[in-house]
């Protein structure tokens, strides 16, 4: 055999392997998101308004390192790349579009697994909230406690036509995050306790039998009088996916 003969060989074996060799990443192939970097600290979590939100009560006090958390709820543009490089059906939309516009019809396991693809997780129950209170200030919606000027900083039953939007499309609050309120309800990393029986229980990732999840800041067809507000609380099946249900992602700050 010559010696060009045998020069070729290693040239073929890479050629016949290189749809391994230079795949790319699944992570190089996802669409960016934008992270905003949120500076930890203390903070009372629950009804601090004191409006008999049983299920938000007991007050206590919180401790968060910095973290980072989605600037901007997950789009249909985002999750289609998602459900693309990994082999999985994309949601359906009701003919409302896609692009920009906040994704639907995913359950709690399809957003663990988007974030946990970019390398991030869903928040937590109490940096969700940090974030919507803008650091944990006394906000009764995300960006303002006045309702009369909700409107410019949420989508909700009385401004949405009772459909999502476009991801920020309103005022972000004081931290520069959009949608913290309305849109798309939020589903978050933990299991639904009841603070008054399981005060201390708050997790990351809870156990897969504890089948209830929280849900978070309300959606365009919620009101202003109960789960817009910062503080509701609302629990839901992991499993359900419906046309209210988003989120956002997050990481801790020495994670990234």
């Amino acid at each position: 055999m010559s010696i060009k003969s045998l020069l070729s060989i290693p040239l073929l074996l890479i050629f016949m392997s290189g749809c391994t060799l230079f795949r790319p990443s699944i992570q190089s192939q996802l669409t960016p998101m934008e992270m905003t970097r949120i500076q930890g600290g203390t903070f009372t979590m629950g009804d601090v308004f004191e409006e008999g939100n049983d299920d938000s009560l007991p007050l206590h006090e919180v401790i968060l390192n910095d973290f980072y958390i989605g600037t901007f709820e997950v789009t249909y543009q985002q999750f289609d790349t998602f459900a693309d490089v990994t082999n999985r059906s994309r949601p359906r939309d009701d003919g409302r579009g896609r692009g920009s516009r906040a994704v639907v019809y995913v359950d709690w396991y399809d957003a663990v697994d988007f974030c946990k693809t970019y390398g991030y997780r869903l928040p937590t129950e109490q940096e969700w909230e940090y974030a919507a209170r803008s650091g944990g200030l006394n906000h009764l919606y995300s960006g303002t406690s006045n309702p009369d000027s909700l409107t410019h900083y949420a989508r909700y039953s009385d401004n949405s036509g009772a459909y999502t939007f476009d991801v920020g499309t309103k005022r972000p609050n004081d931290l520069g995050l959009y949608d913290m309120s309305g849109n798309v309800s939020e589903f978050v990393g933990d299991y639904y306790p009841f603070f008054k029986t399981d005060p201390d229980s708050i997790e990351y990732y809870p156990l897969d039998e504890r089948g209830m999840r929280v849900i978070r800041g309300g959606s365009f067809n919620s009101s202003p009088e109960n789960v817009l507000r910062t503080y509701w609380r609302v629990g839901v099946l992991a499993e359900l996916g419906d046309h209210t249900l988003g989120f956002r992602c997050a990481v801790s700050a020495d994670e990234r």
